[in-house]
Parts: C-alpha cells; structure tokens; sequence
C-alpha cells in the first residue's frame, strides 16, 4: 500500500524521512521543491558561515542566521495546525512546530559538520549538541533558544506531576523512527481536528505500515472509521484494542460502542 523502505529511515537525514513520509500521505506534495529550498538555505548558511571555523560560534551564527535573520518561529497562535506539520508549508511561511522547524535545523547543522542529534524529549522535540571537551548543550527548534536543565525538569513536572524527576534517558538521542512515529501522531491529531478524516484514516494505515498491531493506533483507528460511518470496521479496531488491552480504562467504554456500532445498521460505501 505504501511505496516507503522504513528501514533506510534510519540511515537518512530527519527532514528526508519527514519528507518521504508526507509524501506518502499526500501525492501531490511538492518534494521536489521543498528539496530545492532546503539546498539554497544549505548554501546560503555555508556562504554566511564559512569564515567560522570555530563550531561554538558557528552555531551560534546558524542560530542567528535561521531565526533572526531568515524569521523562522513557532507557530504560537496556531500550534497543532496542519500546515504546521508539512515542510512545504513550514518553508512558505516560516513557521511550524519544534518537530518541523527541528528537522529544518539539524539538516542545516548537520550540512555544517555541527554535532547535533535528535532528542525525544517528553513535552517536544528538541536537539541536542555533542561537543567533545564539555557538557552537552540543548536547543528549542520552537524558538531557538538554548535550554537549562531546569527549565526542562520544569517542562517534565508540568508534563507528568509534581515527582516526575529529569533523568538522562530524557535526553539521550532518539532514532529517527521514534521522532518520525511522534511526527505521524501530532500529523493525525491536527487533522482531526480539523475533520479531515479520510486524510487522518491514511495517516493512521502509515503509522500502522511502520509499526504494525500497535493497538493504540488500531483504536484510534477505529474512531476515524467511526466519523466516516464504517460501523463495522471501526468495531473490528475496537474489539483488537479490548482484547490486546483488557485493563485499559478506555476497554469499558469501548466495549458500549461495539454494542452500539453492531446495532445501527450498516452503511455500504
């Protein structure tokens, strides 16, 4: 169904899984274009910075360069809209989330020999700096400011309680299907949110194509099947869920609206 290697994902850069799998999603994407404007910012930041041999403070001008001078920003008034999750979008208009705006980021870092890496953090995605001879430094893609490890014990507490604790494995780099598997899943909230069902239904077949039998996804399926009047599939992805996870708190309610779906008549398409 889906003409995508998710295996090679792994070896290429974020922004071309990102841009691989939108694709996928939408056939009329421009990738084409999208890679000819990565590659002109990707000159244009080496032009600006290829006097700066020192890696601190060529960051530090990429930094500059992306977000002051080009005006690359969050999305704040607008955060989990769609044209926030595609690249092509992100580009026009300069702006997108942490995930969006990050993967831009660390192609352009990386196209500087700069040692960057993913972070899956909890709250967002960020990127993380490896320098050899001192600590690791952190940015937010979201508005490029560097982060202290108090502010992101802060961000966990108003994440996950009052005793959540920051621990290293909050900071460790994240392969490029983890963050490409967050991607996916704020890609179908934001399109169903905007009720844009048969969009969110492919969305969920590719998260479901990349990692199979995950009965979260199966269940989430199953509402877009609902919204979309197939009864029948969508009590199918309810009844997976129930059996895979019995003592989920949602199992009881589910197990009311498989009643309910197998009552109402079914609807052929």
């Amino acid at each position: 169904m889906f003409d995508i290697d998710f295996d090679e994902l792994e070896q290429t850069a974020l922004v071309e899984g990102v841009l691989a799998m939108t694709a996928e999603l939408d056939p009329g994407f421009p990738m084409g274009w999208v890679q000819l404007q990565l590659e002109r910012l990707a000159q244009e930041a080496e032009h600006a910075l290829m006097e700066e041999v020192n890696p601190q403070l060529r960051l530090d001008g990429l930094i500059r360069l992306f977000y002051r001078e080009w005006g690359f920003r969050g999305d704040q008034d607008q955060y989990y809209a769609s044209q926030n999750l595609y690249l092509d979008q992100v580009l026009d208009r300069k702006m997108g989330i942490p995930v969006t705006l990050g993967a831009v980021f660390l192609y352009l870092a990386r196209h500087l020999e700069l040692p960057v890496s993913s972070v899956g953090f909890p709250t967002q995605y960020l990127i993380k700096i490896d320098w050899r001879d001192r600590e690791p430094q952190y940015l937010n893609p979201f508005d490029g400011e560097y982060l202290s490890r108090r502010t992101m014990a802060a961000w966990l507490k108003g994440h996950r309680g009052p005793f959540a604790e920051l621990r290293r494995e909050h900071l460790e780099e994240a392969d490029n299907g983890d963050i490409l598997a967050r991607w996916l899943t704020v890609m179908k909230s934001a399109l169903l949110r905007e009720e844009r069902y048969a969009d969110a239904l492919r969305c969920s077949d590719l998260a479901l194509a990349f990692r199979p039998g995950d009965p979260h996804e199966i269940r989430d399926r199953g509402y877009i099947y609902q919204q979309l009047d197939c009864n029948h599939a969508a009590a199918m992805d309810y009844e997976y869920f129930i059996e895979q996870c019995p003592e989920d708190p949602a199992a009881k309610l589910l197990k009311l609206q498989v009643k309910a779906l197998h009552e109402e008549p079914q609807v052929l398409h």
